[in-house]
Protein backbone atom coordinates (compact mmCIF):
# COMPACT_ATOMS: atom_id res chain seq x y z
CA UNK A 1 0.00 0.00 0.00
CA UNK A 2 1.41 3.60 -1.10
CA UNK A 3 0.87 6.77 -0.19
CA UNK A 4 -2.21 6.71 -3.14
CA UNK A 5 -3.33 3.83 -1.08
CA UNK A 6 -3.50 5.35 2.27
CA UNK A 7 -5.09 8.37 0.65
CA UNK A 8 -7.75 6.53 -0.82
CA UNK A 9 -8.41 5.16 2.93
CA UNK A 10 -8.14 7.88 4.44
CA UNK A 11 -9.94 10.23 2.26
CA UNK A 12 -13.19 9.15 3.08
CA UNK A 13 -13.02 9.16 6.74
CA UNK A 14 -11.39 12.49 6.78
CA UNK A 15 -14.53 13.73 4.74
CA UNK A 16 -17.25 12.57 6.95
CA UNK A 17 -15.08 14.05 9.90
CA UNK A 18 -15.42 17.37 8.48
CA UNK A 19 -18.95 17.30 6.51
CA UNK A 20 -19.82 16.27 10.29
CA UNK A 21 -18.94 19.06 11.74
CA UNK A 22 -20.30 21.77 9.74
CA UNK A 23 -23.33 19.89 9.82
CA UNK A 24 -23.39 19.92 13.55
CA UNK A 25 -22.00 23.60 14.11
CA UNK A 26 -25.09 24.43 12.05
CA UNK A 27 -27.68 22.31 14.46
CA UNK A 28 -26.32 23.22 17.31
CA UNK A 29 -26.77 26.91 15.92
CA UNK A 30 -30.23 26.58 14.84
CA UNK A 31 -31.00 24.92 18.30
CA UNK A 32 -29.57 28.01 20.19
CA UNK A 33 -31.96 30.38 17.89
CA UNK A 34 -34.90 28.41 18.58
CA UNK A 35 -34.34 28.08 22.35
CA UNK A 36 -33.85 32.04 22.42
CA UNK A 37 -36.75 32.14 20.54
CA UNK A 38 -38.92 30.68 22.50
CA UNK A 39 -37.16 31.83 25.68
CA UNK A 40 -38.26 35.29 24.45
CA UNK A 41 -41.56 33.93 24.08
CA UNK A 42 -42.22 33.42 27.62
CA UNK A 43 -40.90 36.36 28.78
CA UNK A 44 -43.02 39.09 30.04
CA UNK A 45 -43.86 41.95 27.47
CA UNK A 46 -41.94 45.12 29.62
CA UNK A 47 -41.82 48.69 28.69
CA UNK A 48 -39.43 51.50 30.87
CA UNK A 49 -37.78 54.64 30.81
CA UNK A 50 -34.63 54.07 29.32
CA UNK A 51 -31.84 55.81 27.93
CA UNK A 52 -29.32 55.26 24.60
CA UNK A 53 -26.18 54.91 25.97
CA UNK A 54 -24.34 53.08 22.51
CA UNK A 55 -25.10 51.95 19.54
CA UNK A 56 -22.91 49.75 17.07
CA UNK A 57 -22.49 48.25 14.31
CA UNK A 58 -21.30 44.36 13.47
CA UNK A 59 -20.01 44.01 10.10
CA UNK A 60 -19.54 40.10 9.09
CA UNK A 61 -18.39 39.16 5.70
CA UNK A 62 -19.40 36.22 3.86
CA UNK A 63 -16.47 34.54 2.09
CA UNK A 64 -13.94 36.95 -0.02
CA UNK A 65 -16.37 38.81 -2.15
CA UNK A 66 -19.94 37.77 -1.81
CA UNK A 67 -20.41 40.54 0.56
CA UNK A 68 -22.04 40.61 3.97
CA UNK A 69 -24.46 41.35 6.01
CA UNK A 70 -24.54 44.08 9.42
CA UNK A 71 -25.85 43.29 12.81
CA UNK A 72 -27.23 46.40 14.61
CA UNK A 73 -27.05 46.82 18.03
CA UNK A 74 -27.80 49.29 20.90
CA UNK A 75 -27.09 49.61 24.40
CA UNK A 76 -30.21 51.25 26.93
CA UNK A 77 -29.64 51.74 30.57
CA UNK A 78 -32.85 51.78 32.65
CA UNK A 79 -33.72 53.71 35.62
CA UNK A 80 -31.64 51.12 38.37
CA UNK A 81 -28.26 51.55 36.21
CA UNK A 82 -28.99 48.05 34.52
CA UNK A 83 -27.18 47.92 30.95
CA UNK A 84 -28.96 45.83 28.11
CA UNK A 85 -27.54 45.58 24.78
CA UNK A 86 -30.25 44.78 22.05
CA UNK A 87 -29.99 43.79 18.61
CA UNK A 88 -32.80 45.51 16.09
CA UNK A 89 -33.09 46.08 12.18
CA UNK A 90 -31.14 48.67 10.59
CA UNK A 91 -34.07 50.76 9.73
CA UNK A 92 -34.99 50.60 13.73
CA UNK A 93 -31.29 51.68 14.37
CA UNK A 94 -31.13 54.63 12.24
CA UNK A 95 -33.63 55.96 14.31
CA UNK A 96 -31.82 55.97 17.36
CA UNK A 97 -29.19 58.19 18.45
CA UNK A 98 -27.23 57.87 21.75
CA UNK A 99 -28.50 59.91 24.36
CA UNK A 100 -31.98 59.45 23.27
CA UNK A 101 -34.24 58.95 26.50
CA UNK A 102 -37.71 57.52 26.01
CA UNK A 103 -40.04 54.21 26.87
CA UNK A 104 -38.31 51.04 25.44
CA UNK A 105 -40.57 47.41 25.21
CA UNK A 106 -38.60 44.62 24.95
CA UNK A 107 -39.44 41.09 25.31
CA UNK A 108 -36.69 38.94 27.21
CA UNK A 109 -33.40 39.79 24.62
CA UNK A 110 -36.08 40.59 21.55
CA UNK A 111 -36.19 44.77 21.26
CA UNK A 112 -40.03 45.95 20.22
CA UNK A 113 -39.85 49.21 20.03
CA UNK A 114 -38.40 53.00 21.40
CA UNK A 115 -40.27 55.83 21.65
CA UNK A 116 -38.60 59.32 22.12
CA UNK A 117 -39.60 61.27 24.88
CA UNK A 118 -40.74 64.69 23.39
Amino acid sequence: MGLFGAFDTLFPIFFFIVFALVIGTFVVGLGKSAARGIKNNASPRLTTQARVVNRREDYRRHGRDMGGWTDYYVTFEVPSGDRMELEMSGEQYGLIAEGDEGQLTFQGTRFISFERDR
